[in-house]
């Protein structure tokens, strides 16, 4: 408990708003459409890597991140986090 509210305070409004449209596989192009952002490189900067580097969503394709069919899923302490905190 107290580790997921540690890490809740440090998720900004844009990666937990990441976590709440991330319900499955989702391409970045998805994920974007689903947040209605049009901007590639502010997704990527406020949303996207920031998620990543807590380790709340995760890579389908690891190996090969630049990949056109690259997805992005939640990872167990993404669901676990959106679960207790962003209801």
């Amino acid at each position: 408990g107290q580790v997921a509210g540690q890490v809740a305070g440090q998720v900004s409004p844009q990666v937990a708003a990441v976590l709440k449209v991330c319900q499955q596989e989702m391409l970045r192009a998805e994920l974007m459409n689903a947040l209605d952002l049009k901007g590639r490189d502010n997704f990527l900067k406020k949303y996207l890597e920031p998620a990543l580097s807590l380790g709340l969503i995760e890579m389908t394709q690891p190996d090969s991140p630049r990949s056109p069919t690259q997805k992005y899923r939640l990872t167990a302490k993404g669901q676990k986090l959106l679960k207790e905190n962003f209801k």
